[in-house]
């Protein structure tokens, strides 16, 4: 007897559950911000006010399957859910054509918290309580609301503006999850430095944001990181040991 055959499901057109306008008629783009895994960010400007924005533009040809085109359309409904938050980038608009999704947001002028811990090397006690203050208050925000970030690090924190006590403002929730109270997560997402031990033993929850909040700490006061290898693997390692 021969077995059934199983197909994947079929990989979905669209991202948006709905028609769009073309995003070319409504801005114009301008110089590129930021690259990351999926999306390319661009300056753009609203062409009846012109008001400057960012937008990040995720490529349809990256998005491989079902999952990627799930996960995008999830980054956004999070970006939504968060958006009256002080300190979360808002959303502006989505629009989608044949070749790209486009997510428009407010644009951060200052840079990333990551470019600034490198050009000062550290943080006194009082500057890093306050930047963690912040960072805390962002993930208490998220979890309240039922969302796991999943990607804290100093490179998606941004600045307002370029001035000193300018407002930090969290970004990048494409590895971002909804999740309900006493739920587990078994995939390991995140980036090495930041990554708490129950991700690499694929059984966590909610507290790894907090993890990666102090590891963020830990780096604003020392300038270093604290589990640090030659190796991916290295590091692994070191933070599953718990070895400063």
């Amino acid at each position: 007897m021969s077995k059934p055959t199983t197909t994947a499901p079929p990989k979905p057109t669209t991202v948006l559950p709905y028609l769009t306008e073309n995003i070319r008629e409504v801005y114009t783009f301008g110089r590129k911000l930021g690259q990351g895994q999926f999306g390319t960010t661009y300056l753009c400007r609203h062409n009846s006010t012109g008001c400057t924005f960012a937008c990040k533009s995720i490529p349809k040809r990256k998005l491989l399957c079902k999952e990627d085109y799930d996960d995008v359309w999830r980054e956004i409904q999070i970006m939504h859910h968060l958006s009256e938050h002080p300190h979360v980038v808002r959303i502006h608009g989505t629009y989608e054509d044949a070749a790209s999704v486009h997510i428009v947001m407010e644009i951060c002028e200052g840079g990333e918290l990551f470019d600034r811990i490198v050009q000062r090397g550290q943080y006194s006690e009082r500057e890093a309580a306050k930047l963690i203050r912040t960072i805390v208050e962002v993930v208490e925000a998220c979890h309240s609301l039922g969302v796991m970030h999943r990607d804290l690090k100093p490179e998606n924190f941004l600045f307002d503006t370029v001035e000193e006590d300018a407002k930090l403002k969290t970004t990048d929730f494409g590895l971002s999850v909804f999740y309900k109270p006493g739920e587990t997560f078994g995939d390991v997402v995140g980036s090495p430095y930041y990554v708490a031990p129950e991700v690499l033993r694929k059984h966590y929850g909610p507290e790894i944001d907090v993890w990666s909040a102090g590891v963020i700490l830990y780096i604003l006061l020392s300038g270093v990181p604290p589990f640090w290898a030659e190796t991916e693997q290295g590091i692994f390692r070191q933070i599953l040991m718990g070895r400063l």
